[in-house]
């Protein structure tokens, strides 16, 4: 059991120069206080800028802000980097189309809106109306739409949003016929959709929290709300008192016959059924499992479909007939195959199920009982994502990859041709760069995915700038795809590389992949890290000092781990909104969700001690050994990996000796994790990593248009 002692002593200041210049550091007040795992004390001196609320950490945030925009604003070519980034960013971006009730409708960007704008149409040639503009719902494009659902007769529109990139949603109803949003309003929602099942809909939800940014969320639990009541008669459809650490979702399917109950630890799966035409409907336990996950695809010919890694790790899809759920044996409909299967969706009463190989899509047509119709074609390695629907025949697709900007298609389902339907203009010429797939062997000889973005006539010197980017974790592949931000086109235009790397952690080649990045094995997704760097000195590329190391949320910590581990390679490092606290990160929010992947500090003294060996916050150097320069970056209203985390990191980094090179911190405003950011604040974040970046790698830019 922790035993913690808390003492405060004075504000401490120190100072680090970079070029000559000195630096104050407001380093903030260090306090006594230790936590004992397993009879080991550990001390954590800022352990009170896990308080978002105090007035003193938000003192401590201004002085470190004006200290990193002091920095910034004095990197000569900062301007002509934002010039660059506006013009890549001020495109128009099509949304996927999809069908409700014989409309079509899309999202659209017409190229700096700070939030993509709902389209209808009558027709695919029709003139396009605005169904739901979220610019409105803001005048600074903080309020971004998270999730939209429909009725099922497509009059009503639950549209859930979020605030200040918060993970706290709230629920709006809009009447599609009249126009008129409802006075139906649900707080406190929280990784949810609104799934409608006659006049209302179902959505999950916590108890209002002490601290909405950083109070532990417990007990989720699913309701139902029925339009024109208050939140307050919402009944509860779901829950389980008896584990607090489980998330639960509705999902209705088949013209609302069935609701399923998805119960999860974040990995493994309880799938619960309710047929509404019983006599006496309840819920039945479908398949459940401690290891596995069950998704539910959708029914069709008499079976419901789910999606599994059930003795599959690189996934499958199994069928119960429908006509007996209470006793229905699971079959193998698609089984697994040497690909990793990523999705599996219905259309037209076909199977559209999205494979990947070596990190990249490959989509194919399969009949309802597992035969291989047609794969479908796409334009070069990269990422492809589909809408459709069971009744529907018509299809539409996007497809992406590193200098090829989302472009949508249509899908004739009978003849498997696609029709290219909107393609963007971007300010820049796909042509002038080259993409590549290799593989580099990790330092267990384990053969590692990586793609290279360059310039047409890179020459190999040895002396190339390199931004290297990996995340490795969650089972989440890192698949080829277009980013005008992360993406530094101002740097390959200057003869830089960029890398991105598919390390061990991620789903690139299914559950064995992602378990050897975890628990007791995460040190291998450093390792994989560090081997790209030193496979591209080695090729030729680069040379120590010339490579900039960046990643977020889990990608974060592996920037905080390997500067710790390796500082001699990196010439910058950029770790954003890190899990940088690897003792006390299930103590927050959902931190506790992360531990299959992670483990936890009072798992055991084997497990909290490779916790604490490899954690960015625990392992920085204070012996005077050289780091690069380090820009650490988090928001005030992250409420999925607290800014806690960057904050005692960057505290602990300007407090030890690690050599002359600049350390700061960039603390956004009113943003959150990163997901439905305004492009306004895209660009200003953006802008100031790839300046960071560009400057201390010694690559000079110029804006020419």
């Amino acid at each position: 059991m922790n035993k913690t002692l808390i003492m405060c002593s004075a504000l401490l200041l120190g100072s680090a120069g970079l070029a000559g210049a000195r630096v104050n550091y407001p380093q903030a007040r260090q306090v006594d206080t230790v936590d004992v795992y397993f009879g080991t004390q550990v001390p954590d001196p800022y352990r009170w800028l896990e308080d978002d609320r105090s007035k003193e950490t938000a003192q401590w945030v201004q002085a470190e802000n004006r200290i990193t925009q002091d920095y910034l604003k004095k990197i000569p070519f900062r301007d002509d980097i934002r010039k660059r980034l506006t013009e890549l960013a001020n495109y128009t971006k099509w949304g996927t189309p999809f069908i409700v009730k014989g409309k079509y409708y899309y999202f659209k960007n017409d190229g700096l809106q700070n939030q993509s704008v709902l389209y209808v149409q009558d027709t695919m040639s029709g003139e396009p109306r605005v169904a739901l503009d979220p610019n409105t719902l803001s005048a600074d494009g903080t309020v971004a739409l998270q999730q939209i659902d429909f009725s099922d007769d497509g009059r009503y529109l639950a549209y859930t949003i979020t605030r200040n990139g918060s993970d706290w949603n709230e629920i709006f109803v809009k009447d599609m016929v009249t126009g008129q949003v409802l006075d139906d309003h649900i707080r406190w929602a929280k990784f949810t959709n609104a799934e409608w099942l006659g006049d209302g809909f179902f959505y999950s939800c916590y108890d209002e929290p002490e601290s909405e940014l950083s109070s532990k969320n417990e007990y989720h639990r699913v309701c139902y709300h029925r339009l024109g009541t208050p939140q307050s008669d919402d009944y509860v459809e779901y829950e389980n008192r008896t584990a607090p650490l489980l998330f639960h979702q509705a999902v209705v399917m088949d013209k609302e016959r069935f609701v399923c109950i998805e119960q999860s630890d974040g990995e493994a799966t309880t799938l619960y059924v309710k047929d509404l035409k019983d006599r006496n409907p309840h819920y039945v336990k479908l398949c459940s499992s401690d290891k596995y996950i069950y998704s539910p695809i959708g029914v069709d010919g008499g079976k419901l479909f789910v999606f599994t890694n059930d003795g599959a790790p690189r996934w499958k899809v199994i069928g119960f007939d429908i006509a007996n759920l209470g006793s229905a044996k699971p079959v193998d409909v698609i089984p697994e195959s040497d690909a990793v299967l990523s999705n599996a969706q219905l259309a037209d009463h076909k199977f559209l199920l999205t494979y990947d190989r070596d990190a990249s899509s490959h989509p194919a047509v399969y009949s309802l009982d597992g035969r291989l119709e047609r794969e479908i074609a796409l334009p070069t390695f990269g990422s492809v994502g589909f809408s459709s629907r069971r009744d529907e025949h018509e299809v539409f697709y996007s497809f992406t990859s590193y200098t090829f900007p989302t472009t949508i298609y249509r899908l004739d389902m009978a003849t498997g041709q696609s029709t290219q339907l909107f393609a963007p203009k971007v300010a820049l010429n796909p042509a002038d760069y080259v993409t590549e797939q290799v593989f580099y062997p990790s330092n267990d000889g384990t053969r590692i995915p990586m793609f290279l973005i360059y310039k047409k006539g890179l020459k190999r010197d040895g002396q190339r700038p390199v931004f290297l980017y990996g995340y490795g974790g969650f089972n989440i592949s890192m698949n080829p795809a277009f980013s005008y931000s992360r993406t530094p086109f101002a740097m390959l235009d200057q003869g830089g590389i960029c890398a991105y790397t598919c390390l061990r952690g991620g789903g690139e080649y299914g559950e064995q992949w992602h378990e050897a990045g975890t628990l007791m094995q995460k040190q291998n997704v450093f390792d994989d890290f560090i081997s790209a760097a030193e496979w591209l000195i080695q090729q030729g590329y680069t040379r120590k000092g010339k490579i900039a190391c960046n990643g977020g949320s889990n990608g974060g910590l592996l920037v905080g781990a390997v500067v710790n581990q390796r500082p001699d390679l990196w010439g910058a490092a950029v770790p954003q909104v890190g899990v940088m606290d690897m003792l006390r990160y299930h103590l927050f929010t959902i931190g506790w969700n992360w531990a299959r992947d992670y483990g936890r500090s009072d798992d055991n003294p084997e497990m909290f001690n490779y916790l604490k060996g490899y954690s960015p916050l625990h392992t920085i150097h204070n012996d005077g050994t050289p780091y690069p320069p380090i820009m650490v970056t988090t928001s005030d209203h992250d409420d999925r990996v607290v800014p806690a985390h960057s904050f005692k990191y960057a505290a602990q980094l300007q407090a030890s000796n690690t050599g002359d090179a600049i350390k700061i911190i960039r603390i956004d405003t009113n943003a959150g994790h990163g997901h439905g950011k305004p492009i306004a604040k895209v660009i200003d974040e953006y802008t100031d990593i790839q300046a960071f970046i560009m400057y201390n790698l010694g690559v000079k830019y110029r804006y020419r248009k």
